[in-house]
Order: structure tokens, then sequence, then C-alpha cells
């Protein structure tokens, strides 16, 4: 079946299912929903050429200014963040040196970081053609960082999984001239920057998650120096980060979001969440076993998070069989299962879902089919 003109092919159209996201901001469900002003961003970005070199200057200082930082990137992702930081700490804007990347020959080839800070997103890091060397303790770290030492990697979101504080890591690192870079993808970019006012060089996020700009950007602040460095390792130039392209249209919906960011109300989208898990917490709350509680969030996902667990010889169902029966069902719905119960992240729903995936929930443990609202 053609489309006719005009038209644009749809989720449904191609035969796959949107779901009602109630996980948070994953990128395997993609991440957030654009904000309507970062979207009409991109549409006025698509309508007109220009240069990206210019561009990216005169967004970095933007940038710069909204979050009161020294200077702003724009990314294809956090990952590609990581991935153009690291390769700006090896080979810097040496031009024969980035493009002998991912080869380090000749130039400083490992990453220093705290075990309790590896997770499957070093891989960018790593594809530097860096060695991780892991440490787990400031004296270690001391011992570890030297001539051979291209940065020392921090993971905002595994703080309290290592005994070296940001600031000891700052300490040791600026102490034989080596750059920190710390990953907070799908953390809050609080104003003024905790990591930076911390003595960070780079501080990376998605720009895709709590921003709810375009899924494929990332938000790099830190210092001028580094982060144009770690541009020119990336597109449009012709260096390692080159597949990981941020068009004109991604950088200018990031800087739509950034904007907003600044003037979104934050407290009265909590005091939301807040009131949605309450309606979705009202309508189990007379299911005999069945429990709920609020508990606040880690420093990534930043949303009061709904459990719901109960007795499952009780009930006769079990938290996989309910976060199975969500998702098959229609609309879909996905959320997280954990023994004896599921948890709902209010972050990423829309105005009005809340009442679709109570009574979803509520038919799931009780088969009975009522309208909380």
């Amino acid at each position: 079946m053609s489309l006719g003109h005009g038209a644009y092919p749809t989720y449904t159209g191609i035969g796959v299912r949107p779901l009602i996201n109630c996980r948070g901001t994953y990128t395997i469900i993609g991440g957030s929903l654009i904000l309507p002003e970062a979207r009409a961003a991109m549409l006025a970005a698509a309508e007109q050429y220009v240069d990206l070199d210019e561009l990216m200057e005169a967004v970095g200082a933007r940038l710069a200014q909204l979050m009161q930082a020294p200077w702003g990137l724009v990314t294809n992702g956090c990952a590609a963040a990581l991935c153009q930081v690291t390769a700006a700490c090896v080979a810097g804007i040496d031009r024969p040196k980035m493009k002998q990347l991912p080869d380090t020959t000749g130039m400083p080839d490992q990453v220093v970081t705290q075990t309790g800070h590896r997770h499957v997103y070093d891989h960018a890091i790593r594809m530097v053609g860096v060695e991780i060397v892991e440490v787990a303790s400031r004296e270690e770290m001391a011992a570890a960082v030297g001539d051979r030492t291209a940065m020392v990697a921090f993971f905002g979101d595994a703080t309290e999984r290592g005994p070296v504080s940001l600031a000891d890591t700052v300490e040791v690192a600026h102490e034989r001239g080596v750059p920190v870079l710390v990953d907070a993808a799908a953390e809050r970019p609080d104003i003024p920057n905790w990591y930076l006012g911390q003595g960070a060089d780079a501080v990376a996020y998605s720009g895709g998650k709590c921003l709810r700009g375009p899924q494929a950007s990332g938000l790099v602040l830190g210092r001028k120096d580094l982060l144009q460095a770690a541009f020119a390792n990336g597109a449009p130039h012709h260096s390692l980060g080159r597949p990981m392209k941020a068009g004109k249209e991604e950088i200018m919906g990031l800087l739509a979001a950034v904007e907003q960011w600044t003037l979104r109300d934050h407290e009265a989208e909590w005091m939301d969440w807040q009131k949605r898990l309450g309606v979705i917490s009202d309508a189990v709350d007379d299911i005999p076993t069945v429990t709920t509680s609020v508990r606040e969030p880690g420093r990534s996902n930043v949303a009061p998070v709904l459990s719901i667990d109960w007795d499952e010889a009780a009930v006769g169902t079990s938290g996989d069989a309910v976060r199975g029966g969500l998702s098959a069902g229609e609309p879909r719905i996905e959320l997280f299962a954990h023994g004896g119960g599921i948890t709902v992240m209010p972050y990423m729903m829309e105005p009005g879902q809340e009442r679709i995936v109570a009574q979803r929930i509520r038919e799931e443990l009780t088969s009975d089919s009522v309208d909380p609202s």
C-alpha cells in the first residue's frame, strides 16, 4: 500500500506497536518524547543550510550562558560525547594523531577509573583505543595516574559505588595535569553544575532523556579548549568520531531543549508525577495483600517510583506475569517487575496515561475492568 502525497509512515502503519513508558528514559524504548519547542526548532533548522563550525561555536557559547558553564557542546548522544572527549584527551587537535586513532602509539593510552564505575557504556571510551585501568582506592588511583594516562573517567550514577570521591579524583588527576570526565547521561543537568563545581573538566548528558531534546543528541559542559577539541574529533571533521554525526537539526533541537530546561517548573513536574502515582496506587489499594510504596530516585531518572507488591499465592499471579500481560495488552504498557511485584515510573508518562495504566494494572491483578477515574 503506497502513501499518498504529503503522507508519512507511522509506527502502526509498519506493524510496530507504540507503548506507554512506565520504565523511564531508556534508549531501548525511545528515551523521552521531544518537547514541542525542540521539535519546532528542528523543523526550522531543516529548512535552511548553515556552516556547522560556525553553528557549533555559536551554540557552544549560548549553552555556556544558559548552563552557567565555561562551554557547551552538542554530540550525537552521550556515548558519542564519551568517545569524542576521550579522543580529545588522547590526541588533542594534532591532525596526524587524530587521523591515527584508534592506534594510540606515541600517545597517552590509558584511562583510569574506579572498579565500581565500570559499565557497558565505557565501550565508547575503549573504542578510542585506550586501555581502562581499574583502581579501588585513592592510593591506587594516585599510583595509576601517570605519563600514559589520558583521562580519568568518573561515572555519576556510580558515585556511591567507589571509595574515591569526585573531589579527590579531581585532586589526584589535576596534580598530574590529567582531565576528568563525568558520565551523567540520565541525570539532571542542574544549574549551577555540581560536577563542574567539584572541578571536573567535562560532564556529559543525554539530550534525549530528562532534557527531552532530540533522542540522537548529547550535551557536554566543561572546559572550552577540551570541548572544542572534542568537536574537532567528531563530525563533520574527518576524525574518529566522524560517524557520530549531530546534524543541524539535532544541534538546534538540543539547544531549544536546554532553553526550556531553564524555564520549566521542575517542582510542578514533580508534583504532577506524584499525583499520577496516586491515581495508580488508589486503583489497587483495596486488593487483598496488595501494598504500595513510593521511593525516592537515585542520581539517574530523577522521579518518584511506585512499587506495587502482593502475595503471589493470594492474588494468583506474579510480577513477571503482570509485566508480560501489560506488555502484550492494548495499549501496550512497559514497566519493570521484581520479586513479588512491579514498579511504575511516571517520568515519561503523558498526561492522562496514569488512568489507563491504573485500570490495566487492576485488570491484571483482579480481572476487573474498573475505570479508576
